[in-house]
C-alpha cells in the first residue's frame, strides 16, 4: 500500500471514529427533545398540560446553558493537552448524564428529587457535548488536506442527523407498537437506554486516534487560550455564534420540537410529529456529503453560504402556513422537508467558515465555545421561547415570527464575516 493509500486509509478511518462518537453523545443530548411531552408528564406535572410541557422543554434547555462551561473547559484542554485526550472525556461525563435520565424514578415515586435527577443528568450532558461537537470538528478537520475539508467535516453533521434520524425513527417505531399508556409510563426510557451503548462504543473507538501534535503556542497567553481568544478574536466569535443560530434554531424547532408542536399545539396525531422528524432527520443525514463535496470544487465557499442562509430566510413563512394550514400529513412533511434540505445543504459550509477564521492555536477553544454559546442562546432556548409566545399569543405561527428573524439575523453575521480559506 502507497503512502497515498495509507494517508486515506488514515483519514478516513478518523472520520469514522469520531463521526460514530459525536452521532452518539448528539442522541443522547437531543432524544429528550424529542419526548418532551412524556417527561413533562413524568417529572413536571401541572394541571395545564402545556405548563407541563413548558417545563420539560425548559429542562431541555439547561443543558444548553451549562454547554459553554464545558466548551471553555474542554476546549481550553483540547488548545493545551491535545483534541483526542479532551474528546474521551466527554464520553464517561455523558454516559453519567444519560443514565440518570434513563433510570430516574417518576415524580409519583419519589416527588421533588426526581425533577432534581434529571435536572443534574441533563447539566452532565449539556457539559460533554458543550465540549465534544467544536473540538471533535476541529480535530477532524485538522487530519485531513485543505483540499478535502469539505468532506471530511460534513461527516459531523451526518452524524448528527443520523442521531435526529434515530431519534425520529425510534419515537416513531414506539408510538406505533406500545399503548400510548405504557409509551407515556416507561416506553419513553428505551431510547436513553440504547444511547448509553456510547460508554463501550466511545472509548473503544476514540483508544484508536492518534493524538495530533500540538501546534505551536508561542505568544499564547501561558494560562489559557481563553484570554487570547477575548484579546484577538472577539468579533469572529460573535460572527461564529450568529452563523451557527441560522442553522441550530431551524434545527431545533423543525426536527426536535415539531412532534410537541404538532401533537400539544395543532392536535395532531402523535405519529406524525415523529414522521415528520424522520423526513427532516433523514436530509440532515443525506444531504451533508453532497454539500461536502460541492464545498471542495468551488473556488469560494461564502456564495453557498449566503445562498442557503437566504433562502431558509424565505422559506419560514410559507412552511409554517403549510403546516398550520394542512389537512393530511404531506404538507406537513413538504414543508419540514424543505427547510431541512437548506439547512443540511448550508451546515457544513458555515463550519468551515468558522473553523478556518481562528488560527490553529486557539481553533478548538473558539469553534466549541462559539458552538456552545449559539447553542445556549439560541438552540436551547428555541423551544422555550416558541412554546411561551404560542401561550402567550395562542397562534401557532408564531414559531415562525421567531425564526424568520433570527435566521435573518443569521444571514447578516454571514455577510460580514471575511473567507479565510487557506490554500491547498
Amino acid at each position: 500500500m502507497g503512502k497515498g493509500d495509507t494517508q486515506a486509509s488514515e483519514l478516513r478511518k478518523t472520520v469514522v471514529a469520531t463521526s460514530l462518537v459525536s452521532g452518539l453523545e448528539t442522541f443522547d443530548f437531543t432524544v429528550f427533545g424529542f419526548f418532551a411531552v412524556m417527561i413533562g408528564d413524568q417529572f413536571f406535572p401541572a394541571e395545564d398540560p402545556l405548563t407541563s410541557l413548558l417545563l420539560a422543554v425548559g429542562t431541555f434547555g439547561v443543558g444548553f446553558l451549562i454547554r459553554p462551561l464545558g466548551a471553555m473547559m474542554i476546549g481550553a484542554y483540547a488548545d493545551r493537552v491535545g483534541r483526542r485526550a479532551a474528546m474521551t472525556r466527554t464520553i464517561v461525563l455523558m454516559t453519567i448524564g444519560t443514565a440518570a435520565i434513563a433510570l430516574c424514578p417518576p415524580f409519583a415515586m419519589i416527588g421533588a428529587a426526581a425533577p432534581l435527577i434529571v435536572i443534574i443528568g441533563r447539566a452532565l450532558q449539556g457539559f460533554a457535548v458543550g465540549g465534544e461537537i467544536g473540538v471533535a470538528a476541529t480535530y477532524v478537520m485538522e487530519a485531513g488536506p485543505v483540499s478535502s475539508r469539505g468532506r471530511v467535516v460534513s461527516w459531523q453533521f451526518v452524524s448528527q442527523g443520523a442521531a435526529a434520524l434515530l431519534g425520529a425513527s425510534l419515537g416513531a417505531l414506539l408510538t406505533k407498537v406500545m399503548s400510548p399508556e405504557d409509551l407515556a409510563s416507561w416506553g419513553w426510557r428505551v431510547p436513553f437506554l440504547i444511547g448509553l451503548l456510547i460508554a463501550p462504543v466511545g472509548i473503544y473507538v476514540r483508544r484508536q486516534l492518534r493524538e495530533a501534535p500540538l501546534v505551536d503556542t508561542k505568544g499564547r497567553d501561558a494560562a489559557t487560550p481563553l484570554a487570547e481568544l477575548w484579546r484577538e478574536h472577539r468579533r469572529t466569535m460573535l460572527l461564529a455564534i450568529l452563523i451557527r443560530m441560522g442553522p441550530t434554531i431551524p434545527v431545533y424547532v423543525i426536527v426536535y420540537y415539531m412532534p410537541s408542536y404538532l401533537h400539544r399545539v395543532m392536535h395532531v396525531p402523535a405519529i406524525t410529529g415523529f414522521l415528520s422528524s424522520t423526513v427532516s432527520a433523514l436530509l440532515l443525514t443525506v444531504i451533508p456529503p453532497l454539500s461536502g463535496l460541492l464545498i471542495d470544487r468551488l473556488p469560494r465557499r461564502k456564495p453557498l453560504a449566503l445562498f442557503t442562509a437566504g433562502c431558509t430566510v424565505l422559506l419560514v413563512f410559507p412552511v409554517f402556513l403549510m403546516i398550520v394550514r394542512a389537512d393530511g400529513t404531506l404538507p406537513v412533511l413538504v414543508g419540514v422537508g424543505l427547510i431541512s434540505a437548506m439547512v443540511a445543504l448550508g451546515a457544513a459550509v458555515g463550519s468551515l467558515l468558522v473553523l478556518e477564521a481562528f488560527p490553529a492555536r486557539v481553533r478548538a477553544s473558539g469553534a466549541a465555545i462559539s458552538h456552545a454559546l449559539n447553542a445556549a442562546l439560541f438552540g436551547g432556548t428555541a423551544q422555550f421561547i416558541v412554546t411561551g409566545m404560542i401561550k402567550l399569543t395562542g397562534n401557532p405561527m408564531s414559531a415562525a415570527w421567531y425564526m424568520a428573524a433570527t435566521c435573518l439575523l443569521s444571514f447578516g453575521a454571514v455577510v460580514l464575516i471575511k473567507e479565510q480559506r487557506p490554500q491547498a
